[in-house]
C-alpha cells in the first residue's frame, strides 16, 4: 500500500482565480493500494481543492491545454505527464497561459 504523501501544489497566471484565488496549497494525499500518478491527482484536485469552472483546468481526463503543468521545475511531458507517479514533498504547479484579449 502506498503511504500518504505531502505535496507542494501551485497555480498561477489566472488558474488561482478558479481556487478561490488561492495561489499556493500544502495537501496530503491519502494512502491508496496504487501509487499516486498525476491522472490521479488531477482527479482529487477536482474533487477537493477545484471551486469553479471545471471546464477550465480538466478537459477528456487532463488538463486543458493552455496550462503548463511543471514538476519539480520541469516541464510535465519530460515527466511521462500523466502517467508520472508522485513522490513526497513534489511541488507540482500549474500556469495558465489562456488570456482573454
Amino acid at each position: 500500500m502506498a503511504a500518504p504523501i505531502g505535496l507542494h501544489l501551485e497555480f498561477g497566471g489566472g488558474a488561482e482565480l478558479l481556487f478561490d484565488g488561492v495561489k499556493d496549497h500544502h495537501v496530503t494525499l491519502p494512502s491508496q493500494s496504487e501509487p499516486w500518478d498525476m491522472r490521479q491527482l488531477l482527479l482529487w484536485i477536482r474533487s477537493n481543492l477545484l471551486k469553479e469552472r471545471p471546464e477550465l483546468f480538466v478537459q477528456g481526463g487532463t488538463v486543458r491545454p493552455g496550462i503548463l503543468v511543471l514538476i519539480n521545475e520541469t516541464d510535465w511531458e519530460l515527466m511521462g505527464e500523466l502517467e508520472y507517479q508522485l513522490q513526497d514533498q513534489d511541488n507540482v504547479v500549474f500556469i495558465s497561459t489562456l488570456h482573454g484579449g
